[in-house]
């Protein structure tokens, strides 16, 4: 597949500067030594949310898909899906490590916790946030291994101007510039996972 395919479809929100509704109640924020503003609200992740829900329940009505939610980051975005699924569904989480600080370290640890059969089922990988992409496609080689039926990508959040793989990202709720955010599942080594909506690092 070619880079070219993976343009958007018109209907995914793209935030390239803070947006006006819903962005007053929020506050500037000190994780560590960095600061956060205000970038997306939370009411607007809940409409992107809403939108990747339908997309969702129209695709797997039926079949009973396999939700994958990928810790740490995509218990959030995990929960508040499935909770907005009224179809037949399971829901599982696994973990990889390509993270430390701002930058993501290009490097992935062994996928730990699959412990449900998936042979022959349609699985969803649920992700907080898709950058480089090299996380998803450890994810993927080692899923494939096991012989699903289908396996499609769903992420909150997804950094176009970062991605290095021919990977298609199935479901997007919200297009991102290449910045560093929290909140809403997002952490900056270990803080900001609580904070509602979406905050963008201040660079000095």
């Amino acid at each position: 597949m070619k880079m070219d395919q993976l343009a958007a479809p018109a209907s995914i929100p793209t935030f390239a500067a803070p947006a006006c509704m819903g962005l007053r109640h929020m506050q500037k924020v000190r994780l560590h030594d960095k600061d956060f503003e205000p970038f997306i609200s939370e009411s607007e992740v809940g409409a992107a949310i809403d939108a990747v829900a339908s997309a969702l329940k129209a695709k797997y009505a039926g079949k009973r898909p396999l939700f994958i939610g990928v810790l740490n980051g995509a218990f959030f975005f995990a929960a508040e899906l499935v909770k907005r699924l009224d179809i037949e569904c399971e829901i599982t989480f696994v973990k990889v490590a390509s993270y430390h600080g701002t930058r993501s370290t290009g490097k992935v640890s062994e996928l730990i916790g699959l412990s449900e059969r998936i042979e022959g089922r349609h699985v969803v990988v649920l992700e907080d946030i898709v950058d480089t992409g090299n996380t998803i496609r450890h994810i993927l080689d080692a899923l494939n291994e096991h012989h699903p039926a289908s396996v499609s990508i769903a992420a909150l959040l997804f950094k176009p101007d970062a991605y290095k793989q021919d990977i298609a990202i199935d479901h997007v709720a919200v297009r991102i510039p290449n910045a560093f955010v929290v909140g809403s599942g997002l952490d900056h080594d270990g803080l900001g996972r609580n904070l509602p909506g979406i905050y963008k690092i201040i660079e000095n």
